[in-house]
């Protein structure tokens, strides 16, 4: 992962100055007077060491290699030249892996980053093609899941005659699902010649992802006497197959008006435990957005909003291209993206979240 060095190497400069005042701090005898502020002191200073402790060792790492270099480029003698060149690239190996390691240790701890999520797909501007173009993203989260030996399970869909989806929720379960797909959640626009299209023009097209992390019960409760719960009859696709039995279920929260529904499921109950969670990661998803906004409030967000209205990427069928806006990348190969080589993006989208947050300064 590729982060801004000289924003890294600035911020572990404040760090470590940090440190050695704390450091002081605690050497000097009248701090013991006050308990509070000793502990304060030496709870900042435990918290820093590790960064600064590994960052020292990476300055270390880099004079010796810079000296070994010089020793290669002075050295007359081929064998010894041969010893100091090797010295070099073993020491800047070394130096890859320190850093790697300082990269980690500024990274903020997200305690969702674990989570299993949902995901919420829905056509856009476009008719037929947005929701054809909302099945091709369905099946590309489902080919990243799979690479990652996670679980996909529908909770709702509502399918179109070609093929498509008007929407369609699932979940993704596995370690650090929303880690990954955290940033994918926005308006994304495709530019293809639609299969139906017989002049050959491009049709520009859209679907809305939003993704959730999936609530525990200790992060959202929800009392009895704050939902209102209605059963109706399911319906097939057109029309066919109708439920005579009033399994599908839809869910009120009073307090906010969020409505979620659920009908896939031949029973009630299944139907009705699929719609409460997605009921919480939507009411977790409100929570965590607040706190987001106020964090906005005292520094700029780099990497976009996580608003559903933000047009995030585009997918350029003639050009094989796919462009994420947020931050300026392309890549022309297209075809392995839809197929769920998400890599590269999902790991520039997190070095430019690093990016933003160690440059920022401490509020």
């Amino acid at each position: 992962m590729s982060i801004d060095h000289d924003a890294m190497i600035e911020r572990l400069d404040q760090l470590s100055a940090r440190h050695d005042e704390l450091l002081r701090a605690l050497a000097d005898p009248s701090i013991f007077a006050d308990q509070e502020r000793y502990q304060q002191v030496a709870r900042e200073q435990a918290s820093l060491a590790a960064a600064v402790t590994a960052y020292r060792e990476y300055q270390r790492v880099l004079r010796e290699a810079a000296d070994a270099a010089e020793l290669a480029r002075e050295e007359t003698d081929p064998e010894l030249r041969e010893m100091a060149s090797s010295e070099e690239q073993r020491l800047r190996d070394e130096a890859d892996t320190l850093r790697g390691r300082l990269v980690e240790l500024l990274t903020p701890k997200d305690p969702m980053a674990d989570r299993n999520i949902i995901m919420e797909i829905r056509s856009g501007t476009g008719g037929n093609e947005a929701g054809l173009f909302a099945g091709d993203l369905f099946r590309m989260y489902s080919h990243f899941a799979e690479r990652n030996r996670w679980k996909v399970e529908v909770l709702e869909s509502n399918a179109t005659d070609l093929g498509g989806f008007k929407e369609i929720v699932f979940a993704i379960q596995g370690r650090g699902a929303y880690r990954h797909l955290k940033y994918e959640s926005g308006v994304h626009r495709v530019q293809r010649v639609p299969a139906t299209e017989a002049a050959g023009r491009i049709h520009t097209s859209t679907a809305t992802v939003a993704v959730l992390p999936e609530a525990e019960d200790v992060d959202v409760q929800i009392r009895p006497d704050e939902i209102e719960i209605e059963t109706y009859r399911a319906g097939g696709a057109g029309g066919q197959n109708v439920n005579k039995v009033e399994t599908a279920v839809r869910i009120r929260h009073l307090p906010t008006g969020l409505v979620v529904a659920c009908q896939d499921e031949r029973s009630q109950y299944q139907n009705r435990e699929k719609a409460m969670r997605i009921l919480r990661a939507k009411l977790l998803e409100a929570e965590i957005f607040r706190q987001q906004q106020a964090i906005a409030a005292q520094r700029k967000q780099q990497v976009g909003t996580g608003e559903r209205s933000e047009k995030i990427r585009t997918y350029n069928f003639p050009q094989n291209r796919v462009t994420d806006h947020r931050i300026g990348l392309s890549l022309h190969h297209l075809d392995t993206v839809l197929d769920g080589d998400l890599d590269e993006l999902t790991e520039a989208l997190a070095a430019a979240e690093l990016r933003a947050l160690t440059s920022a300064p401490t509020a």
